[in-house]
């Protein structure tokens, strides 16, 4: 038979199931061309099974040539090597270090979003506070086996009427802001911008928490509020300050699901710094990101396993992974950039140094942001 196919194929791609023109853009085919040579989609007329559509899916990521064993392969055993092979042209044996990174990602951050317990945070949250009692009044009826317990005992009452005497105080500048709000907010216009600033804020979050004011419109009608900029900002940041009080875990949460796509705005800059460390190196900025981004792919491969262990036989291991991400990092280095053993660990320490003061600077404008958008 002229047109048999060389490769025959089970499924929905066997050759009664093929057609003489591409479904996807008219290209006309053979019934020998398992793909269509225009557009690469697959030749196949047969209608898509439940069956078919999982076959495919765990095909493409289980077969044993997948691209995506050979990339965890390459990342495990060929430290740095992978990134020398895929700048050179060798792509189509691996997945995108781009879509490999942000996939790793977020099935990391899932991970421990699930295994987490933050939620259980929100019982220490405002609206679970326990109303408080007359501890002196309760101590007097117990009796002590000596005069120091009762002198420890008092010394500790000391202290939570100390912490009564602050709750005492906010109670009353609470009670002044209420007493009369527009004379109040009329005050604290005049003052210095970081205390006008923190000054609204409070006023806001006494209104959100004491009288029961949801949105800026609400404060301008009721109490005259000019409707600004500035009463914008402080409102909105007074009302995700009390919802986080309030409950605390769900916004540690919110901020985990947030951290995948920080990863991605953090790498570029870091390997800006790793491109002028190396900046007589024949790279190009785009492969120090590329060499960053499978780095950052292993190091999640290995928390990821790391969690899973935890969770298995219930021990930390985080500890045991990150140490073995260190001396695969400097391995790394060393086989992509071709530098000795010195010159590696000078630029080794340098990059990590780095790496912790941004990783640092970026947390916390991941925080402020989380703060304003919550």
């Amino acid at each position: 038979m002229k047109n048999k196919p060389t490769i025959r194929t089970t499924g929905r791609y066997r050759l009664q199931h093929r057609g003489v023109d591409c479904l996807n853009c008219g290209h006309p085919l053979n019934l020998s061309d398992k793909f269509c040579p225009n557009c690469s989609q697959a030749n196949s007329t047969k209608k898509l099974t439940l069956l078919d559509f999982f076959e495919e899916f765990f095909s493409n990521y289980f077969s044993y040539d997948s691209k995506l064993w050979q990339t965890l392969a390459a990342l495990l055993l060929k430290p740095g090597k992978i990134t020398r092979e895929y700048i050179a042209g060798k792509r189509l044996s691996y997945t995108n270090p781009f879509r490999f990174l942000l996939s790793l990602s977020i099935v990391y951050f899932l991970i421990i979003s699930f295994n987490s317990e933050f939620e259980s945070l929100n019982k220490y949250g405002s609206s679970n506070k326990i109303p408080t009692f007359d501890i002196t009044k309760q101590l007097n009826t117990y009796e002590f086996e000596n005069e120091e317990e009762k002198k420890a005992a008092m010394a500790a009452i000391d202290s939570i009427k100390l912490q009564e005497f602050i709750g005492d105080m906010i109670s009353k500048k609470d009670s002044t802001i209420l007493s009369n709000p527009k004379k109040y907010f009329k005050e604290i216009k005049d003052d210095g911008l970081f205390n006008r600033y923190g000054s609204k804020i409070k006023f806001f979050s006494t209104l959100i928490k004491k009288d029961t004011i949801y949105s800026l419109d609400e404060s301008v009608i009721k109490y005259d509020i000019t409707p600004n900029i500035e009463n914008e900002m402080t409102f909105n940041l007074a009302k995700s300050l009390v919802e986080i009080e309030e409950r605390p875990g769900t916004f540690f949460n919110s901020l985990i699901s947030k951290l995948p796509f920080a990863t991605f705005f953090f790498l570029p800059f870091f390997s800006f710094f790793v491109w002028m460390v190396y900046i007589r190196k024949k790279y190009t900025y785009t492969d120090h990101l590329i060499f960053s981004f499978h780095n950052q792919s292993l190091l999640f491969i290995l928390l990821i396993v790391s969690n899973l262990i935890n969770v298995v036989f219930n021990i930390g291991s985080e500890g045991l992974f990150l140490l073995i991400f260190a001396i695969y990092l400097y391995k790394a280095m060393r086989n992509f950039y071709q530098q000795g053993r010195v010159k590696t660990i000078i630029k080794y320490t340098l990059l990590n140094s780095i790496f912790f003061i941004l990783g640092g600077i970026a947390i916390t404008i991941l925080i402020a942001a989380s703060v304003f958008t919550y």
